[in-house]
């Protein structure tokens, strides 16, 4: 397996819930967001979906 995953399956941290709140509030789109955060795209649009983080569609 690669360590390109490193954060699989790990929970959220407040910071990475708040920089998530802020690139979403930017209007990044999904795929940005996660790069940004290091995380996949189906767990980001999941920790957002949690916390009523609206997240802009992709153009």
């Amino acid at each position: 397996m690669s360590d390109k995953t490193a954060k699989h399956k790990q929970p959220w941290k407040p910071e990475e819930l708040q920089k998530l709140q802020i690139l979403a509030g930017k209007g990044k789109g999904l795929k940005e967001i996660a790069k940004a955060l290091n995380r996949t795209e189906e767990s980001t649009k999941d920790a957002a979906k949690q916390h009523n983080i609206g997240v802009a569609k992709a153009r």
